[in-house]
């Protein structure tokens, strides 16, 4: 496998990000709600295309901007593969929405900030849930080559992703698939010499250095979750669906 170049990251700044109505867009239906935020599948107005708004929750900060929102967004504007999700911009709205008047006043100046991606038709969960649906031995090999190729790429570019599952694992309808979600991906270096949280990637694909309270990893934390999903896949279903952390060891 080809290494990714340090000049494919894409270090060009965007003036125009931000400066841009969620206005230009029409909701069409929410597709998802996560920990950071809902997100709707959307149309530009002004041309037809279809994206994917990432509503950023701003519920809980009554003080400026979300961590891991900036990080997440910091990390996006450099990554530029076709493995990996694409962040096109953000948007605003000026104020409060319609469906949040009723909220209490501490939010009742704030407007809302959105991350505008390109849409996927599936995820690697919903495909592999349907029923009677099992994929085939080449379906496999082409996604894992998918997963594995997006996720060196980020490697090679000193950033964990530290969340790889299957509702993370986007697919559209001619079967590429793209990392997603990157709200708990973190930039590192190989001279690290700081702590990192282990409270870290979802219980199933959670590596045991980081159930025993590792705090200094690197990118074998998400290889591992790629070994679970290559398993799962394989299998069926999840291979370690532990139900807390002290069953997930035993």
């Amino acid at each position: 496998m080809a290494a990714a170049a340090y000049g494919q990251l894409n270090l060009e700044e965007s003036p125009s990000w931000g400066s841009r109505s969620v206005d230009c867009f029409e909701k069409l239906e929410q597709i998802g709600e996560g920990t950071y935020g809902q997100v709707y599948m959307a149309r530009e107005i002004k041309t037809g295309e279809i994206v994917a708004l990432k509503k950023i929750r701003m519920d809980n900060e009554k003080e400026g901007f979300p961590i891991t929102a900036i990080r997440e967004i910091r990390i996006l504007k450099k990554l530029r593969h076709e493995n990996v999700i694409k962040l096109k911009e953000i948007v605003t709205s000026p104020g409060p929405e319609v469906d949040e008047q009723e909220k209490s006043d501490v939010n009742k100046y704030k407007g809302n900030i959105y991350m505008v991606f390109e849409y996927m038709d599936h995820d690697l969960t919903g495909l592999a849930d349907r029923p009677g649906l099992r994929f085939t031995i080449p379906q496999i090999k082409c996604y894992m080559r998918q997963l594995l190729t997006g996720l060196h790429y980020c490697h090679i570019n000193q950033v964990l992703h530290r969340d790889i599952k299957g509702s993370n694992l986007l697919i559209d309808n001619e079967g590429n698939l793209k990392l997603a979600d990157f709200g708990l991906a973190r930039s590192f270096s190989h001279d690290h010499t700081g702590n990192l949280t282990n409270r870290v990637i979802t219980l199933w694909y959670r590596p045991p250095e980081l159930l025993l309270g590792a705090t200094k990893y690197g990118p074998a934390v998400d290889m591992w979750s790629v070994g679970c999903i290559f398993a799962e896949l394989l299998h069926g279903k999840p291979i370690l669906p532990g139900k807390n952390e002290v069953r997930h060891i035993s």
